[in-house]
């Protein structure tokens, strides 16, 4: 059966506040019954503690609350202590990963973690009176899909790393200001030292070789034309000290790693994917540290710098070779140099855009007096829905006097990674049996089939989502003869 949209809209608010699917799904009205056990301990939902955060005047007990089920079963609970109640700036849900609850009418949303999102298991058939809210802020690589706009329009509600998400997380790896002020770990004088003791002007240091980005296929044009030293995996030319060759301690910020690494003038600072606002990182930590990041990835970094002169772009340099050029001019010019550390002082940091976010995010980054990010955008969620159940029961008192609200529905901007594309040079260049070019774009355009047939079957109000290839299939067809 084929739902009009017009059906389809209204049925999505108004089920909200009925047992009766319009699409005739039954849904579960489970009233007083509805006790599942807690996913912490042996208490039910009806008997657990909450603290109850200032502004918050929701004295419902627990059994009148709506429902919001983590899809991703190993994101909650986010963190030891976390209960199923939540308390939120101005209204509580009840949150579990219980997926017996799916089709329970309280049941107001569903949350997905992106990375684990799959259109093959996906919560089937879609309840119109439920919503879907995603939290991604990991690398677009993790989830192509989502890069569609078919695909991200299936969400409600999101917090990606992209600014116009609903909850942006654009700033997730950058702690505080005070993270940016730090001393530099090395002094300029000390490297001069360590370079003329034969380290290289850049350092290289990755592991995960072959990513959507192809950094490793620039880089190694860029080593052409100056030296680099290169630790990880990828492109390897030098071994780290015995001591630091444990992964663990190369991928966090151990200090001893920390003060080898800052040793180096320059850090080349390329992410695993390329996207507007996708910043990891690949450039807060050499800055954190006091060196200078060659830095490929968001589009738009720019707008998140402390001031215009704190990085080095790959993308303002037409080739390698200029880049190049450019870094052996700054290695023998100290004061050119350090006009790229001069955001170490609060003074020199002139980017208001980047001193409003951090101050006004409601979420920290290791800070105490700030919720995290998860319970941040699990709250966001519970407020939104109330607000919507409110406005859904507002309508149906006086139809006349109160609209429904418009449905609310993400869009590319929440999202929207280009297709992948080779880190030097253009695709006709590369071998056809490239192992970047056999993964990455078909990995891409095989997301955006994943996302047309998810959304066919959300659409003819399909229940098994293992029918997603058929009807994967079936598009590809009609795509095939014109229609």
């Amino acid at each position: 059966m084929i739902v009009p949209r017009s059906t389809m809209i209204l049925c999505f608010w108004l089920v909200a506040v009925t047992p009766v699917s319009c699409w005739g799904q039954v849904l579960v009205d489970t009233g007083d019954v509805f006790q599942p056990q807690s996913a912490l301990t042996d208490v039910e939902f009806g008997a657990v503690s909450t603290y109850r955060g200032p502004g918050n005047n929701d004295h419902r007990p627990n059994k009148e609350l709506p429902i919001l089920l983590w899809w991703s079963s190993n994101l909650f609970p986010h963190f030891p202590g976390d209960t199923e109640r939540v308390d939120c700036a101005r209204f509580s849900c009840l949150v579990t990963r219980n997926r017996k609850v799916q089709l329970y009418r309280r049941t107001v949303s569903i949350i997905f973690y992106g990375t684990d999102f799959r259109a093959y298991e996906a919560p089937l058939p879609r309840m119109p009176h439920q919503t879907w809210a995603l939290f991604h802020e990991e690398s677009p690589m993790n989830n192509y899909l989502l890069s569609h706009s078919i695909g991200i329009r299936l969400f409600n509600y999101t917090a990606t790393f992209r600014r116009e998400s609903d909850y942006p997380l654009t700033l997730q790896w950058l702690p505080s200001l005070d993270y940016l002020l730090t001393p530099s770990a090395v002094s300029l004088q000390e490297k001069n030292r360590w370079r003329n003791a034969g380290l290289a002007p850049v350092l290289y240091m990755q592991s995960h070789c072959d990513v959507p980005s192809d950094r490793d296929r620039y880089v190694q044009e860029l080593m052409k034309y100056i030296e680099v030293d290169s630790y990880g995996k990828c492109l390897n030319n030098r071994h780290l000290p015995e001591d630091l060759e444990d992964t663990s301690t190369a991928t966090g910020e151990d200090r001893r790693f920390m003060s080898f690494v800052a040793r180096y003038k320059f850090h080349l600072a390329l992410e695993n994917g390329l996207c507007p606002d996708y910043v990891t990182e690949k450039l807060w930590r050499p800055m954190h540290q006091g060196c200078v990041p060659i830095y490929r990835g968001s589009s738009s970094v720019a707008d998140w710098l402390p001031n215009n002169h704190s990085a080095i772009l790959i993308d303002n340099f037409p080739s390698p070779r200029d880049l190049a050029e450019h870094i052996k001019a700054l290695d023998q010019e100290d004061t050119e140099y350090s006009r790229y550390l001069e955001y170490k002082s609060p003074a020199k940091i002139t980017n208001l855009h980047l001193l409003n976010v951090l101050e006004t995010r409601e979420w920290g980054v290791n800070d105490m007096s700030k919720p995290n990010y998860l319970n941040g955008f699990e709250c966001f969620v519970c407020d939104r829905e109330n607000e919507r159940l409110a406005a859904v029961k507002a309508h149906k008192k006086n139809p006349e006097q109160n609209p429904l609200p418009l449905p609310k529905m993400a869009d590319s901007s929440h999202m929207g990674c280009p297709v992948p594309s080779p880190g030097y040079g253009s695709v006709e260049t590369i071998d056809a049996n490239d192992s970047w070019h056999l993964m990455w774009p078909q990995d891409y355009w095989q997301s955006l089939d994943q996302a047309e047939g998810l959304e066919s079957l959300i659409r003819h109000n399909v229940s098994d989502p293992s029918l997603l290839w058929q009807h994967m299939q079936n598009i590809a067809v009609r795509g095939a003869r014109g229609q």
